[in-house]
Order: C-alpha cells, then structure tokens, then sequence
C-alpha cells in the first residue's frame, strides 16, 4: 500500500525521535528508509511480521521518502555524517535544532506552504483570508532561510488577529464600552497591553475554554511583536535563529483559535 507525504514524513520523524525503533540505528539514509518500512509493516499488519522478514517501501513511496529525507536535511532537522569517520551522505544524524524539535511531541510539525495552510486552515476554519497571507509569506521566508522576514510576517499576522479583534468588540455596544480604553492608546502594543489588562479584570465573565491558558497564549505571540516587530516603526535589526522562529510560528496557532474564540464571545 502507498503512503501520502504526511504519512512518510511522520514515521520518518518517529523513527529519528526513537518513539518507533527499526531493526538498524537510523544513521544511514537506507537504514531510516528500512526503519520506516518496519513502522509501516508494524502498524498495518501488526503481529504478522517475522523476524528474517525485511519490509520494504513501495516504488512509488521510495520516491516520495528520498522527498521527505531531503526536506528533512533543508529544514536543519538532520544533517549529513554521522560521526568523524563518516561525515558525508549517506550517514545522517539528527541536528541540535532536530534534536529541541522532536524532544516535543506536541509540536505541529509542517514543510511547506501548503501543510502550514493546511494547519492554519484546521484548528481556525473562519481565519481571516488577510492574516493567512501574512502567514504564508511569514512560511515561505522561513522556508528560504530569511528569519527576520519571516518574524516581521509573523508579527503582522498577530497584530491583524487582534485588530479584527477590536473590531469585533467595538461593534458590540455592550462590549464596546469596557474595552473603549483600547482605542485610545497609539501604539499596536500599548493596544494589547491594555486589552490584556481590561481582559484580566473580566476573566469572570468568560467561559473555561477561553480562560483556559489564557495568557501564556497571548504572552508567547507578543515576543514576536515587542522583540521582532518595533512598535514605533523603526527596525532593530535583532535576529532570531531558526529554532526561535519555528517555536513561534507553532505558537500562532494556539494564540489565533485563542482570539477567535474571543471574537465569537464579543460577538454575541
């Protein structure tokens, strides 16, 4: 049976993770294509494998697997060489970045545009078509390696979610009123800060599941706003290393179905 991408690229990521262990240290590229041939063969036909047996990939998920290995190899989860005696392709091993990445298996994992759409897309279905360009373009810069690009995107998909937000709230006369405060402060982050302020006074007054990681979800975003995003306009050149940016572009999510939740609160 064929494999998707996801699919091979998830037993790739359990096997270098060690959560799924194959019959050969995964040092080599043919011995993580055999460890997930054997994750494969594990899970779909558990019990019926015997020892002297050797799961193979298909042609056609061999190909897509020499796919995954590579993405894996551009994205800095692993690297080529193994150790000083062996320090070229084929050998690999998971890199320090791979390492602080798959220790969390909470982690969304994504690729490329389209898986990080795909994400999005899942956990907010009503997201806002303005924000998720922002977060592409926040996506394909990471992709290239442009982290500074990246968090200045990423920013300003955070700093949208909230002025949609705001416009929810100040569309609710009932609502309006409490958070009118808000408004008149200048600066995007002064703007928060003081939502955040009004909003902690109030938590009575929302549900579990919005109170709920509150505001360790709202603190994560603002990093890359106060660090990466200069309130006043002007750029501080700071730069972010690719762990950073990762982690950040997995807060986003949680941060964002956080405000949309919110926003349908305010609506109503």
């Amino acid at each position: 049976m064929d494999h998707s991408y996801e699919e091979i690229r998830g037993a790739a990521l359990d096997v270098l993770a060690g959560r799924e262990k194959g019959s050969l240290e995964p040092s080599q590229y043919s011995h993580l294509e055999s460890g997930v041939a054997e994750v494969f063969a594990r899970r779909e036909a558990p019990g019926q494998q015997r020892r002297h047996d050797s799961p193979q990939l298909s042609a056609a998920d061999a190909d897509l697997f020499m796919e995954v290995f590579w993405d894996l190899f551009r994205q800095g989860i692993i690297t080529l060489g193994c150790d000083r005696s062996n320090k070229a392709f084929p050998f690999l091993r998971v890199s320090h970045f791979g390492k602080r990445i798959l220790e969390n298996q909470d982690t969304y994992f994504f690729h490329d545009i389209t898986s990080y759409t795909n994400l999005i897309q899942q956990s907010i279905p009503s997201i806002d078509p303005t924000t998720l360009l922002y977060l592409q373009e926040a996506m394909q810069a990471f992709r290239a390696g442009c982290m500074l690009s990246s968090s200045v995107m990423l920013g300003v998909a955070a700093e949208h979610t909230f002025v949609l937000l705001m416009e929810t709230i100040n569309g609710n006369p009932v609502h309006s009123q409490v958070f009118s405060a808000v408004n008149k402060e200048r600066m995007i982050l002064h703007k928060i800060n003081k939502f955040r302020e009004i909003l902690g006074k109030r938590l009575g007054d929302l549900p579990p599941e919005i109170k709920e990681d509150l505001d360790t979800q709202f603190a994560g975003i603002l990093a890359v706003i106060r660090n990466f995003r200069n309130e006043s306009g002007h750029p501080t050149g700071k730069i972010i290393d690719r762990e950073q940016m990762y982690v950040l572009l997995n807060l986003f999510v949680p941060y964002c179905r956080k405000m949309y939740q919110l926003m349908r609160h305010y609506s109503s």
